[in-house]
């Protein structure tokens, strides 16, 4: 149930006010990070007087970005509990303003690090301590030299990161606060409303009747307003276009993997593993078919109950077992993440009226690692729960062990840390509850995460690169086709099983705002992959494998996500995790064989 935001126990809010006091507070850091902006700027051109002057540069561009992360924070928080409040929008979109103008005005930095003589910085490496934390980041530098432009040129993209917002800014306008989706109907004829928080849950309910009236309503919202979402989308993929050729990439796909120095290949071998082992879900849809006793599955079925009933999970016991889930990772993990969600209130729990779709993890260096949801007291929610705290834990430990210039760790490794969460609750509940129908509900959550990050994201990676690709080629992009290409993608990803609706399926890529950031989807598959075998060996007691693990959240962006995993003994430019990881969930499918 949605409620009105004012009736929530304000100890199940985020602690606003452990940012900033009150907005006021805010309003003054922003203008003081602003007034700031001017004093790195005075340092323009001298990079190359000294070592000393160059850790000067460094250490003030990188004090202004953990200022300015504080004030972006407070703005997006504040934004996303409430995206039908005028002046929450009009906060985040001055942090947006801001943290383009600091973008620009840092831009000369890595321009003028990378004119210096090779053998000029080495030596300053080598003899300035103050350098010595900044050792992978000038690696880094130099890996991407060919990328990075004239420090006009970099100004210029710093200047356009606000404008290049604004797809996403109207994507979540139209989906979160102007579409107004109509009641959902049950079976006895009561209504429900449907919203961004409260779909899941309808989704999920018994009542066949509901969740088809649901499901129709959720995709007819979004099919009213696709020309605009899919001109919005058009202008994402040209930026993204764009961008590449300014940075003299070979495509987009190229230039969002090399962020992370990821190989093209370990997308590649993503999709076609995927590919191959469409068999395995298409097992899963006709066991679903007959445990629901229809003679075609639609897909308003694919989160039904596996069961006569699923139990309702109060907050605090799923906080409980979430903590004793992780017990391997040490006491002070454990009791860091219970004092975040009873205590310390890093999450903003239940879904409220205005709040924004989905569930994500979102602080910097000086904040809590807080959580936006909306906790229905589903297995699913539960599941979430633990994914946004792996999140969470992940930055938690980053920003203590790591110095600003290593805080933004990739997105590559961040779904392996949520996952992960997610592995070791499902292992713990499974091995010591007995109660079936828990069992189920602890079944159904690992199914639906496999569902959205095994089946959905990687059918969403597909689409994605035949859509960038055909932009590419200068071709026009219209919510028809892509209508079509997903429905596509999706009937082949379904099976025989599984009816189809082509309109209410076709309109699915406009219901994730995650294509807003190119070639983001497929990391959800990979970290997926990634978190299964790190948790196997600290779940077999393995030496060193808990210690390792938490060495992998604590290294942030210290290291490449590759060279990361790798410390772990995962080697995910090999298909073998991703092999490995449908072979788990065939293992579930038999599962839940064997009890229903």
């Amino acid at each position: 149930m949605t409620l009105p935001r004012d009736s929530v126990p304000a100890d199940r809010t985020w602690d606003d006010v452990s940012v900033f006091p009150t907005v006021a507070a805010w309003e003054a850091e922003l203008e003081a990070v602003l007034a700031d902006l001017p004093s790195l700027a005075a340092v323009r051109g001298r990079i190359d007087e000294s070592a000393d002057t160059l850790v000067e540069v460094l250490r003030l561009r990188d004090e202004l970005s953990r200022r300015a992360g504080r004030v972006y924070v407070y703005a997006l928080l504040g934004y996303a509990v409430e995206t039908t409040d005028p002046a929450a929008v009009a906060r985040f979109g001055r942090a947006q303003a801001a943290d383009a103008q600091l973008l620009a005005t840092a831009a000369f930095v890595e321009p003028e690090l990378l004119a210096l003589e090779p053998e000029r910085l080495r030596d300053w490496a080598a003899t300035e301590p103050g350098l010595a934390a900044y050792g992978h980041y000038l690696d880094d530098l130099g890996r991407r030299a060919a990328h990075t432009r004239s420090a006009e040129v970099e100004e210029a993209l710093g200047l356009v990161s606000d404008a290049f917002s604004v797809p996403f800014a109207v994507y979540s306008a139209l989906v979160d606060s102007d579409v107004v989706f109509a009641p959902a109907v049950s079976a006895e004829g009561e209504q429900s409303d449907v919203t961004q928080g409260s779909i899941d849950a309808l989704l999920a309910s018994p009542d066949r009747t509901l969740r088809r009236s649901a499901w129709e309503s959720y995709a007819d919202g979004h099919l009213g307003v696709r020309n605009s979402l899919a001109a919005n989308l058009a202008g994402t993929v040209k930026q993204a276009v764009f961008q590449a050729r300014v940075r003299r990439y070979d495509s987009p796909l190229a230039a969002s993997l090399s962020r992370s120095n990821v190989p093209p290949a370990v997308f590649d071998n993503l999709i076609a593993t995927f590919e191959a082992n469409l068999p395995t879900w298409h097992r899963y849809f006709g066991l679903r078919r007959r445990i629901h006793d229809v003679e075609r599955l639609a897909p308003y079925d694919l989160a039904a109950p596996l069961g006569a009933a699923s139990p309702v999970l109060p907050y605090e016991q799923c906080v409980e077992w979430i903590c004793e889930s992780l017990a391997p990772l040490g006491e002070t993990y454990v009791d860091t993440v219970r004092r975040g969600c009873l205590e310390q209130r890093w999450v903003d729990v239940y879904p409220t009226a205005g709040k924004m779709g989905g569930a994500f993890s979102a602080g910097a260096p000086g904040t809590a690692p807080f959580i936006v949801m909306s906790f229905d007291g589903t297995g699913v929610s539960l599941g979430t729960l633990a994914h946004e705290l792996g999140h969470s834990m992940h930055s938690y430990l980053t920003w203590q062990a790591q110095p600003q210039v290593y805080t933004h760790y990739s997105m590559f490794v961040a779904e392996v840390a949520s996952n992960f969460h997610q592995v070791m609750l499902r292992a713990h509940l499974l091995d010591n509850v007995d109660d079936a129908a828990l069992q189920l509900a602890v079944l159904e959550e690992a199914m639906a995460n496999f569902r959205r990050y095994f089946f959905i994201m990687p059918t969403l990676a597909r689409f994605e690169r035949e859509i960038h690709e055909r932009v590419a080629r200068g071709e026009g992009v219209t919510a028809e086709l892509l209508c079509d290409r997903m429905a596509d993608l999706f009937a082949e990803g379904y099976g025989p099983d599984v009816e189809l609706d082509r309109a209410r399926v076709g309109i699915t890529w406009a219901e994730f705002g995650h294509l807003h950031e190119p070639f983001y989807v497929y990391q959800y598959a990979t970290g997926i992959s990634g978190a299964h075998a790190l948790a196997r060996g600290v779940l077999d007691g393995e030496s060193g494998a808990a210690e390792r693990y938490l060495e992998f959240l604590s290294a942030g962006d210290s290291l490449y996500p590759l060279d990361a995993l790798r410390r772990g003994g995962i080697d995910l430019t090999s298909p073998e995790p991703v092999e490995q990881t449908f072979a788990v969930l065939a293992s579930l499918v038999d599962r839940i064989e064997a009890l229903v």
